[in-house]
């Protein structure tokens, strides 16, 4: 499981079970497990708000993702819908519901409108009987047959936020989106067969600076580019359902593109599946499924070629891909061929609208936003990646961060090309100050001691300056007197004492037995002199490490001593 995923399951798990609790009294007769899946979907893949619900998630979560990922259909297909329906009632009862949420009786409008579809979406997985239709290999887009090529490819680097945020205010899709969401405007009526009249439809194709295309036929009928754009304000968020037959623009839409670098980033990754949108469409939908996930297929290949293929080359192996993996492959790249030119075409188009590769001539090349997609697709795909920020681009505290989770001689390579571009008295000024952000990071801490330890001299201003934090005091008046700086005051016994609560706090995190270990090390006698005294400590894990030593050590004199502790360090806190 990913690191997003696991953050997302922890954010959600108290709510989850409140919900449980909430709904043995209240609604008794739905599956409570049945929401988990539906809610940790809805915060991955719609909203970073968990109480933030709009009609139209429900439909990603319960139509586009489920049938991807659900373990048990007939299950699903019997009891999802209800236990989404007392989930949601849940969230409103307890005034959970975020006041950007549509109403309940909107969603609950929604899921009575999309249920026979999900529940014929499960019957079909129950038909099929093959579970990997459910994690949709099989078809161009799949990333798992590339796992080990991609796990052994060499660091990849990715542009910090900043950059990022400022090429993605330059994506036309997006601009485009906006536009078309800005000029739907508030309660437009949209029809069943087709959302606009012909009429709308030149008006939309002209406000997004769109051709008109020559047809004999009904215009909405011969305008893909325009839906697949309509389709993507509605992941941007720029365009929303508000009842059964109107469509109105949020009112954030206009100010795209926005300010706030985080906010751009968050609407760029919202469209970020609008991806598909690029694969080839053609009049035989079974010709148009053998060629689905070409865009995600181009995207893997230009990653495991270094961010950079040859158009020529990457057509060749597309089009055998296809022929391989689908009986009618190469029916329908021939199809595309005919209909498009090429059939990567409009795979191209989209993604150098979405701002994810460029063309140059015969060489195809990943942006710097479009690497940063592609590794966030291989994580949603849970598949290992070494993907790290630049060097030139990294900050202090994530390189500490990185580093902690590193083989010590990879460690110490990221340390030393980052030290490169700085000279060591800045260095040290920088890591020091990223070790102060958090107090209850011990490892961070003693991470960026120890290096700024081997900078000798030129660390003694960033020394001078960590006295002030009474997390790192003990370790600058350690070194400062390593250096026998004239003033420097001398390590207390308190500063001895903080010193030993961060190591005991690091390797507590390695484990019970690597804690134990390291408190036998010390010696009962000793240990409990410590005890006597290190309560005193204002650190930010001494009672959960008095806690702990109670717990798990083999002595029972000593467990005594750490409870009689932490009884004292409750006290006094």
């Amino acid at each position: 499981m990913t690191d997003r995923i696991e953050v997302a399951a922890d954010e959600l798990r108290p709510l989850l079970e409140e919900f449980i609790v909430w709904a043995r009294e209240h609604s008794p007769g739905s599956d409570p497990d049945l929401v988990g899946p539906a809610a940790l979907w809805h915060r991955l893949s719609a909203s970073d708000d968990v109480g933030r619900w709009r009609r139209a998630d429900l439909r990603t979560v319960l139509l586009d993702r489920m049938p991807k990922v659900v373990e048990d259909p007939d299950e699903a297909a019997d009891g999802m819908i209800g236990a989404v329906r007392a989930y949601l009632t849940f969230l409103s009862d307890t005034d959970k519901l975020a006041k950007r949420s549509d109403s309940l009786d909107d969603l609950l409008d929604e899921l009575d409108d999309l249920e026979d579809d999900f529940v014929e979406a499960m019957e079909e997985l129950i038909d099929d009987g093959d579970e990997d239709v459910r994690e949709e290999t099989g078809d161009l887009g799949d990333f798992e047959p590339f796992a080990d090529q991609l796990a052994d490819l060499p660091t990849i680097r990715l542009r910090p936020d900043g950059e990022l945020a400022a090429a993605a205010r330059a994506v036309p899709l997006l601009a485009k989106a906006r536009d078309l969401a800005v000029w739907v405007g508030e309660a437009r009526a949209v029809g069943e067969d087709s959302l606009l009249s012909d009429a709308e439809v030149e008006e939309a194709l002209a406000v997004m600076g769109l051709p008109r295309p020559q047809t004999e036929g009904p215009l909405a009928a011969a305008v893909p580019q325009l839906w697949n754009i309509w389709n993507l304000a509605v992941d941007l968020e720029f365009l929303e359902p508000d009842g059964d037959d109107t469509v109105s623009v949020d009112d954030d839409t206009a100010d795209w593109p926005f300010d706030d670098d985080e906010d751009v980033l968050d609407a760029w990754m919202l469209g970020l599946h609008s991806i598909d949108y690029g694969d080839p469409e053609l009049e035989d939908e079974d010709l148009t499924m053998a060629l689905g996930g070409l865009s995600r297929g181009l995207l893997v290949r230009l990653l495991l070629g270094g961010g950079s293929r040859g158009l020529a080359e990457l057509r060749d192996e597309l089009s055998e891909a296809a022929a391989d993996i689908d009986e009618l492959g190469a029916d329908a790249w021939a199809a595309a061929r005919d209909h498009y030119g090429d059939p990567l075409t409009p795979v191209l188009d989209w993604l150098v609208g979405y701002g994810m590769l460029t063309v140059t001539g015969d060489e195809v090349t990943l942006t710097p936003l479009g690497t940063e997609g592609v590794v966030h697709l291989v994580d949603d795909s849970d598949i290992e990646l070494d993907a790290r920020p630049a060097i030139d681009a990294m900050t202090a505290l994530e390189l500490l961060a990185f580093s902690a989770e590193l083989p010590e001689e990879e460690a110490d390579a990221e340390f030393a090309a980052w030290m490169e571009l700085r000279e060591p008295g800045e260095a040290a000024r920088e890591l020091l100050e990223a070790a102060a952000e958090d107090d209850t990071d011990a490892l961070i801490r003693v991470q960026a001691a120890s290096v700024v330890g081997t900078l000798g001299e030129d660390a003694i201003p960033a020394w001078r300056e960590a006295l002030k934090e009474p997390s790192l005091r003990p370790y600058a008046a350690t070194h400062l007197t390593q250096l026998e700086v004239e003033g420097a005051p001398e390590p207390t016994q308190d500063d001895t004492h903080w010193l030993i609560l961060d190591m005991w706090t690091i390797s507590a995190g390695l484990g019970r037995a690597e804690f134990v270990s390291s408190l036998r090390d010390i010696g009962p006698e000793l240990l409990n002199n410590l005890l006597e005294v290190i309560w005193k400590i204002p650190h930010a894990h001494v009672e959960e490490l008095l806690d702990l030593i109670s717990q798990v050590h083999p002595d029972k004199h000593v467990a005594k001593a750490a409870k009689r502790a932490l009884f004292k360090a409750r006290s006094s806190s």
